[in-house]
């Protein structure tokens, strides 16, 4: 589909009642006059509405921060107005108080004074892109173990190692699921509200891992798994949002007692997934593996 602006038409009539499925971004375009390596996006993005592309019309602006003094800080920094108002209002109508940046330049500056617990970066911006950005932002001592969420458009050539490597926990392609994206970040903010609950029972996408009877059910029926597969599977189970290397997987299963080779991992890997399902744990292609909340 051609996303130019003389192909865009107006939107039809949007309610809270009809559920916007999907953000479709516009591919980027060279800025007039500027540095051949920066671009920009065409204005609107394209939204899936009841299995329809149409354009974003603005959501309601009568969907005010929350007040709430133990609500979830997010930063959300993309220099793309839509996709950041669209981001405030689901994440403010999920009672989070949400904060905006348009480059990760500005960001860092309204990192320090916003304090969030969350923060929501693009990759390709202007001024400081993402990657550099969460270098900086790790740098910092308050946001190290802050929650860093990648955001990048499909068409963008984005390298995985290169934002994990940059400090980011996760990272969800463009088109932006709402609704996927509130599941993550609430899945997030009960795991950090309290800790206990994914040390004893961990209950996520169909699968109840009990560390405690060390037992694995998928829909209720029981699944076997040996000691080390089982250990495998809890241990990237309790950090959903964490990509883990071969090496420290191998330190935190089988400890530094016993002498196994890296493809251990692998193969044990390839083992569980045979036994729950191929969905739960993803490979992130010269990293490592993480389980998959989606």
């Amino acid at each position: 589909m051609d996303f130019t602006e003389s192909s865009w038409q107006p939107a039809t009539s949007w309610s809270e009642s009809e559920e916007i499925t999907a953000v479709a971004v516009a591919p980027r375009q060279p800025v007039v006059g500027g540095n051949e390596n920066v671009t920009r996006r065409a204005r609107r993005p394209a939204v899936l509405l009841n299995s329809r592309i149409l354009f974003y019309p603005k959501p309601p602006r009568n969907v005010q921060p929350t007040a709430n003094p133990n609500a979830y800080k997010i930063l959300v920094v993309d220099d793309d107005p839509d996709i950041v108002e669209l981001l405030e209002y689901n994440l403010r109508k999920e009672g989070y108080e949400v904060a905006s940046a348009p480059d990760g330049r500005k960001a860092l500056e309204v990192a320090p004074q916003f304090g969030p617990d969350i923060i929501l970066l693009d990759v390709m911006m202007p001024n400081l892109d993402g990657i550099a950005a969460c270098r900086q932002l790790r740098e910092m001592p308050r946001f190290k173990e802050t929650y860093i969420i990648f955001l990048t458009a499909r068409a963008e050539e984005f390298s995985e190692v290169a934002a994990f490597e940059a400090g980011a926990d996760d990272f969800i392609a463009k088109p932006i699921k709402p609704r996927a994206l509130m599941s993550r970040l609430a899945a997030f903010v009960r795991r950090d509200k309290d800790p206990q609950v994914q040390t004893d029972s961990i209950e996520i996408n169909g699968l109840k891992i009990d560390r405690t009877g060390f037992a694995v059910y998928q829909e209720g029926k029981k699944i076997s798994l040996p000691k080390k597969e089982f250990e495998l599977l809890a241990f990237l189970a309790a950090s959903p949002h964490k990509v883990f290397g071969r090496d420290e997987l191998l330190q935190n299963i089988w400890g530094n007692d016993v002498f196994v080779l890296a493809r251990t991992v692998d193969v044990h890997v390839r083992k569980v997934r045979e036994k729950v399902g191929d969905h739960h744990i993803q490979t992130i292609k010269g990293v490592g593996y993480k389980f998959n909340i989606d």
